[in-house]
């Protein structure tokens, strides 16, 4: 078993918040498909997320480290709320959170990076853009020291 403390060797668990379930299998399809090894947790909007990330409700918090795949299109709570909730609340404003949407809107672009996002991803070619997602995951998780 690796050292926990050991930089680059703890597993980067993938928590995706997205509503649209062919988002979703696409993604974990592309995953297995590259054999990248990564775990995936899903929640289907901002609020089924935060209650996640915080441990409420009877729900269990992904372990860490984590990244949040965050679409923004959702019911309930969309994206960036969720996020800025996410930058407001002591614990978990330092998560790492990248955008995974349709959205080409440059106001929506803005918005996120003005909430310190990681990155603005476009689900423009599925297949394709998830494999090279899941690659940029399993990258990040060996090269991006994390806390």
């Amino acid at each position: 078993m690796n050292d926990p403390e050991t930089p680059g060797e703890r597993p980067l668990h993938i928590f995706l918040i997205d509503d649209d379930d062919m988002d979703a299998k696409a993604l974990e399809r592309a995953f297995r498909k590259g054999k990248i090894g990564n775990t995936i947790v899903r929640a289907v909007d901002g609020i089924d997320a935060l209650e996640m990330l915080k441990g409420a409700n009877g729900k269990t918090k992904p372990p860490f480290p984590r990244i949040l795949l965050v679409d923004l299109n959702m019911p309930r709570m969309n994206g960036i709320e969720l996020i800025q909730a996410l930058r407001d609340d002591e614990e978990l404003r330092q998560t790492i959170v990248f955008i995974l949407t349709t959205s080409m809107r440059e106001e929506d672009k803005r918005a996120a990076y003005a909430l310190n996002v990681a990155g603005y991803i476009t689900k423009t070619r599925a297949a394709e853009d998830f494999w090279n997602l899941g690659s940029l995951m399993e990258s990040y998780g060996r090269i991006v020291e994390l806390p």
